[in-house]
This record gives C-alpha cells, structure tokens and sequence, in this order.
C-alpha cells in the first residue's frame, strides 16, 4: 500500500446510513463507498467518526467493513475506525482486519484521561497484536507531546497522527520532533489535519508541514472538496477565496450552530444529494429544517464559483487546468 499517494488529500470518510427500522443500509453503504471512490477519493475510512462508530454494535461495525471493502473493491486503501477501552480497541482492530481494511485509525480511548504517556501506553496496549497500519487520532481524550509522538515511531503498526485538537503551534512542535528526531521512520511518517471541515484549516496546517486532510465536504459534494484540493495545490488562491468565503466559512459557521451537526450536518448534505442515509443515531441530533435549506444554498453557491471559475469535473482534470 503507497500511503503517501493514498493519504493525500481530501481523503473520504464516508457516513454509515440507516434504514426506516434503525438497521444499517448496508445497500445505500456500497453506493456510497463506490461513489466517494469513483469521486476521486485516494482513500476511505469507514466507521470513524462521520460513520457514527460509536454508534454502532459490532456486528455492524463488522458488517460496514465488510461492506465498504467489496465496494472500494482494492482500488484504494480502505481504513476503518476502531476504539474504546484498550482491550475493546484490540477487538475492533482484529475486526477490522478480518473483514477487510487495508488499515485503521485508532480513535480516542473511551472516558478516560490520561498524560500523554498514558496515552502512549493505551496505543501500544490496542495495536500489539495487529496486522494492519495504523493512523492515531489525537484528540478528546488521546492528546500527545513532543517525546510520546516521537515514541510512536518505535511501534512498527502506528504510521501516523491524526490531529483534531486544532492547536497548531502544538503540531507544529510535534512535527518537527519527529521530523527532527533522526529515528529512521521519521521521514516516512504521515500527519493529518482531522479538524471539521478541515479545508477552513489547511493552509495553516500545511504551512507546519501537514498537507493531508480528511474532507467531510466528499462525503455530499466531492466536487466541491476536489477542487479546492486542486485550487490550493497550484497555488489559485481567487479559488481558494472564493470558495472559502461562499461556502466554507458559512458552512463551519452552519456546522458550530448546533453539537454533532459536524455529522449530522453532513448526512442531511448527503440526503440532499440522494443517498439514502436515513437520518442519525442518538444522542446526535438531526438539522433543524432552515439549517438544511441554509445547507443546500450553501451548495449551490459553492458551485456556482466552480461555474464563475471555469471549473468542472471532481476529481479529474478541470478547465482551468487544462488552459
């Protein structure tokens, strides 16, 4: 697996949708995996966060990799979350290798706090005994320092950090230990910016040499989120703008309104593009109707400064490019 293509950004992390009896449509799950994929996603984490992971009961859990993995079908890695107490976290990275996951991202330990070094100790705790590559996700109750992330470079498993925290001088420290540290490992390893829409943070999180983001905008408007990745890539920041002033900033203002509309939010964008997600598990809760007609002229203005840029297209070449 060439993580470093794999992990370039916007990465997917698809919802898990529901059906009218509260049962996992698994169905409505494969469409939507195959779509992030053909949509240009360079990889796909199933049943993290946006996928409602503590939601779910194990055998779904089971039944959404399982799923997920026929749909992406090896054309890109597929990652699923796993956590919970340590021990519980070991079963669901097991789990997750059994049913077909290229990877994982260890998610925060469940209730408890700890120091960074008892932090530490739970990730080597859950990822002893597995097979896969492992992404951690700090943030919550899983928060490092310099010298635990420089230690996570002697655990083979983990591959890299994601950061949900938002704390960038933070980052910035943590990066440039490991970076620095001269452990043979530190220039393979891959940061992530894991913030809510992540795009609104990822010029800062580039500028500490973190260029890789997870986009809850693929999961309903993966043109949207492929061409602002392109847009800052080349460096056109009237795009970048734009699109920034028409949608993102709205949209992360729209997002804070209400707790867990960061998923909520992004499953009612999806039914307004229509997949059929159903609605959310408590205790999340669904939009209130305005905030979903706020979401869908959000939307359209996004692609209406696609149109007003020349841009078409999602993942593939655009008109601006191709000039």
């Amino acid at each position: 697996m060439d993580l470093h293509a794999a992990l370039a950004p916007p990465l997917s992390f698809p919802l898990t949708p529901f059906d009218a009896e509260d049962a996992v449509d698994l169905g409505a799950l494969a469409e939507h995996v195959a779509a992030q994929v053909e949509a240009g996603a360079p990889a796909v984490f199933a049943a993290c966060g946006t996928g409602e992971f503590t939601a779910l009961s194990r055998e779904e859990y089971r039944a959404v990799v399982r799923t997920a993995a026929a749909a992406v079908a090896g054309r890109v890695p597929l990652f699923a979350g796993a956590g919970g107490g340590p021990a519980t976290a070991r079963e669901y990275l097991a789990d997750a290798a059994d049913c077909g996951a290229d990877g994982a991202l260890l998610l925060p330990p469940y209730l408890v706090s700890s120091t960074p070094e008892g932090v530490l100790g739970h990730i080597r705790y859950a990822v002893r005994d597995t097979r896969l590559p492992v992404i951690v996700y700090q943030r919550s109750t899983a928060v490092l320092d310099p010298a635990t992330a420089v230690a996570l470079l002697d655990l083979p498993q983990v591959v890299g950090l994601k950061d949900g925290l938002g704390d960038v001088e933070r980052m910035h420290r943590i990066v440039a230990a490991v970076r620095t540290s001269g452990h043979p490992r530190a220039n393979g390893f891959h940061f992530l910016n894991g913030l809510p829409t992540a795009e609104l943070s990822a010029a800062a999180y580039r500028a500490i040499g973190v260029s890789s983001y997870s986009s809850a905008v693929h999961s309903f408007a993966p043109d949207l989120a492929h061409a602002f990745a392109r847009a800052l890539d080349r460096g056109d920041q009237a795009l970048v703008d734009d699109l920034t002033a028409a949608f993102l900033l709205p949209l992360g203002e729209l997002r804070d309104r209400v707790p867990g509309y960061a998923v909520s939010l992004v499953k009612a964008g999806a039914r307004l593009g229509g997949l059929a997600a159903g609605p959310v598990r408590p205790p999340l809760v669904e939009p209130a109707p305005e905030h979903v007609e706020r979401l869908a002229e959000l939307i359209a203005a996004g692609r209406e400064v696609l149109r007003a840029h020349g841009v078409t297209g999602a993942a593939g070449t655009d008109e601006k490019e191709a000039a």
